[in-house]
């Protein structure tokens, strides 16, 4: 069986004939990440992140994956569910999974490894004692090959060459449809305009934003002329010595071209090709920093639709993974690991006040729960105390009430 046959078989793709580079079908330009564009240039994780829309999408959801809490919280009877500090994992997924590498960083890697490489990231989990974690180490795509064989129901792993049992690797899967391909690879088109276009406007300017015309001989000229006045040319009017005075030979003529950005739209196709790529990546185009069109909706909506749309897809398929591949079933029924993803749904600073003000009045909260949740601020003694808090005008200075329910709340109490 040829090398092609068994890359094939192992990664569980099924043709009738081995494909050459003239079939069209891209097979090995799919396997060796040089995936063809109708725009002329090549798509890979790398160079697609040198597109600054890319960039701007890929690191605005991982970012915020990075500076989101992640907690382990134990389940309580009651449906409830608390923070779970003394677990052995809390300090792992909350503080830092190894020596060397902040939580932080480590969950911002993990993200963006996901958006951008075929199959998502991975993480190889170290495990002592029988097989408690004791850390986990990102696998970087650019040194560690990680093989994924999903022709089986269970998918199998291959680690530089040499299989590694599934369950001690954390794999974040891709949000794209093919996983082979990715997402970078199912958009490459997309990605492959913008890139063109940035090196159009990069060459454009590099001429000092102007475009070439045609420098005419008069009478007949031969081959040896025509490329010495053009090498002429181009040493007194080439790169910066462009826009001087040209003098130009008694039988020479020099005709600009003209250059319309309007008539070849050339703006409106970048403006276009930044919208596909939010479309790529699901975030609000805003955040792609594109904001010369009016936003029927406030700041507060648009964060929301990108939590929704962009964020809590992936965060949770992020949870359930660690859920799957660091807690033993018995665990899973206990515990649970999850992002704290409250900071999203603050609004502006009255009306998060107000907010937290009428769940502590309802019992919802106590006061130290919402100075914690809505400013940050450590508890109180007392503050833990479910009671309403009413404020009254005998009070010098406006002080609160804490004796303030009346028959009626207490029998509803």
């Amino acid at each position: 069986m040829s090398i092609a046959s068994r890359l094939k078989s192992f990664l569980g793709i099924e043709t009738k004939a081995a494909p050459s580079l003239a079939d069209g079908s891209g097979f090995y330009f799919d396997l060796f990440g040089a995936s063809p564009t109708l725009a002329g240039v090549t798509v890979t994780a790398r160079s697609a992140m040198t597109c600054a829309p890319v960039a701007c999408a890929v690191r605005s959801i991982s970012e915020a994956a990075g500076s989101l809490p992640l907690h382990v919280y134990k389940k309580l009877p009651d449906g409830g569910k608390e923070k779970a500090t003394d677990h052995p994992l809390y300090k792992l997924l909350h503080d830092a999974p190894n020596s060397w590498t902040p939580a932080a960083l480590f969950r911002t890697q993990l993200m963006a490894d996901a958006l951008l490489q075929p199959h998502g990231s991975f993480a190889l989990i170290n495990r002592v004692d029988g097989g408690k974690p004791a850390e986990l180490i990102r696998l970087d795509p650019q040194t560690q090959s990680v093989a994924v064989d999903t022709s089986d129901v269970e998918p199998t792993y291959k680690l530089n060459g040499r299989e590694i049992d599934g369950a001690d690797l954390i794999h974040i899967p891709t949000p794209a449809y093919d996983a082979r391909k990715g997402l970078v690879g199912e958009g490459r088109n997309a990605i492959a305009l913008a890139l063109v276009l940035e090196r159009h406007a990069s060459r454009l300017f590099g001429n000092a934003a102007r475009p070439s015309g045609v420098l005419s001989l008069k009478g007949n000229a031969t081959p040896e002329t025509v490329a010495t006045a053009k090498a002429s040319w181009q040493a007194s009017q080439g790169g910066d010595k462009s826009g001087g005075t040209a003098v130009l030979p008694l039988d020479a003529s020099w005709q600009p071209l003209t250059f319309n950005s309007v008539d070849s739209q050339f703006l409106e196709m970048r403006t276009y090709a930044v919208a596909e790529i939010a479309r790529l990546f699901r975030v609000p185009l805003h955040m792609l920093m594109q904001v010369d069109r009016a936003q029927p909706r406030s700041i507060e909506s648009i964060g929301q639709e990108f939590l929704s749309q962009a964020l809590l897809p992936r965060l949770k398929s992020f949870e359930q993974e660690l859920e799957l591949k660091l807690l033993t079933p018995e665990e899973r029924d206990q515990f649970a690991i999850e992002f704290n993803i409250d900071g999203f749904a603050r609004a502006d600073l009255l009306a998060r006040a107000q907010a937290l003000s009428v769940t502590v009045s309802a019992r919802i909260l106590n006061p130290n729960e919402a100075r914690q949740i809505g400013f940050g601020l450590p508890a109180y003694e007392g503050g833990d105390v479910f009671e309403n808090f009413n404020t009254s005008s005998a009070h010098a200075g406006g002080a609160l009430n804490t004796g303030g329910a009346n028959d009626s709340q207490k029998e509803a109490a």
